[in-house]
């Protein structure tokens, strides 16, 4: 395989732009030229149904890391966006028995995908580089005092660009994800049932927080669509993410397959998501949040979940929230908020919520709680909605429109008052 892998082979002069304003370089919250995810699978109790953990049968681990570099190609005459450097690691951990015929399995994939051994133990295809390695006991669990269980062992694959350096920081993120531990959901209580925001305009300014929904609106993939890519779930039928097993058996685990017998097009796969999410325009909904902030009712910067920049191309500043180096990382939130208005967003896994109401600022929800899979409405109730909370079951576009209607309206009766 060879880099830079084409993302989109001709760029146009507003995506050259739009990726110079808004991706390139370091004056940003974070570095956004840069995609990045992690998985962490373990057996616990409290994931049985997804994990497969019994009394007699767990012990299992899976973690998946990848962070990739995009950059613009100036090597033809139309510029070109590339995947500059790849870093994709994965980790098993299984009964010995099972690692010994993964790692038959995969001497057969890179003779398939004929990778070349070097002298230093690397195999080599084109600009890519892979090291197999094997553990009695991981290191990592060394590290951290976990037991391995009996019989257990450990082999870690890593996929890197040639002369991609990742530093120790970066590589020792899914290990830090780990020990963590296991998210626990939260208690639905018993919010609010509204038709619409108005119940908003008696709380101005508000902040916001957006998860996918305003992303989905503007054809950007859900997360679940990484989660195959990731083979993170074995996700076959027409069910929603959370109720799929994960991939825990590397017998059952295709994604290593898929990248020493065919790199090249399971590249598409895995750049697919940054490629969609910058070819995605801002929607209505974005540009009504501008337009609110301007007009003085939202406040502070868009606290942000989505890699695609949505609100940013929009004109609104981001805090981008999604991070792997703080479980809880800071939020500003601004003193003269008095809600959090937080769109299409089904769990409270970064605190935001949380420490919105320790504020006394007031929750607001716009998400449908539900979507159509394959010509099917399934419901996805929202996890931490609480008493005292408003839930509006509808879009972003459609809830945002309407908010902005209810505000002239608002305005028009005001001014009517004052004459």
């Amino acid at each position: 395989m060879l880099f830079p892998y084409p993302v989109i082979e001709q760029l146009t002069a507003d995506q050259v732009d739009t990726w110079n304003r808004h991706f390139s370089g370091t004056a940003h919250e974070r570095p956004r030229a840069v995609e990045e995810g992690i998985w962490r699978r373990t057996q616990e109790p409290a994931n049985a149904e997804q994990s497969g953990w019994t009394q007699d049968e767990n012990g299992r681990r899976r973690i998946v890391h990848y962070r990739y570099v995009y950059d613009l190609d100036y090597t033809y005459p139309v510029p070109r966006l590339v995947l500059k450097d790849l870093y994709l690691y994965h980790s098993v951990l299984a009964p010995a028995g099972e690692i010994e015929a993964y790692l038959t399995q995969v001497d057969a994939w890179l003779g398939r995908g004929r990778w070349r051994k070097k002298d230093n133990g690397t195999w080599a295809k084109g600009d890519l580089r892979a090291t197999i390695t094997e553990y009695d006991h991981h290191p990592q669990d060394e590290r951290a005092d976990r037991d391995t269980p009996a019989g257990f062992r450990s082999v870690d694959i890593r996929l890197i660009t040639d002369e991609f350096e990742v530093p120790k920081s970066i590589r020792q993120l899914p290990w830090n994800v780990l020990a963590g531990g296991m998210r626990v959901k939260e208690q639905r209580g018993e919010p609010e049932i509204a038709d619409d925001l108005s119940g908003l305009l008696d709380h101005m300014p508000f902040m916001v927080e957006i998860g996918c929904g305003s992303s989905i609106e503007a054809g950007v993939p859900p997360l679940h669509y990484l989660h195959e890519v990731y083979r993170v779930t074995e996700r076959k039928d027409n069910t929603l993410t959370q109720s799929h097993r994960f991939t825990m058996r590397p017998q059952d685990d295709t994604l290593i397959e898929e990248m020493l017998t065919a790199p090249t097009a399971k590249a598409e796969q895995l750049t697919s998501m940054f490629k969609i999410a910058f070819e995605a325009q801002p929607t209505d909904a974005h540009h009504i949040l501008k337009e609110l902030h301007d007009a003085g009712h939202l406040v502070g910067p868009v606290i942000q979940h989505n890699f695609d920049l949505l609100a940013a191309r929009a004109g609104l500043d981001e805090c981008f929230v999604r991070r792997y180096d703080q479980k809880i990382p800071p939020v500003p939130f601004e003193k003269q908020a008095n809600a959090l208005l937080v769109v299409g967003l089904h769990a409270d896994r970064r605190a935001v919520q949380a420490r919105a109401r320790e504020r006394g600022m007031k929750v607001f929800f716009v998400d449908p709680e539900g979507l159509m899979e394959n010509g099917e409405w399934k419901s996805y109730p929202i996890e931490g909605a609480r008493e005292g909370d408003v839930v509006v079951r509808a879009g972003a576009i459609e809830a945002l429109s309407r908010l902005k209607a209810l505000l002239a309206d608002r305005d028009r009766e005001e001014a009517t008052v004052r004459n």
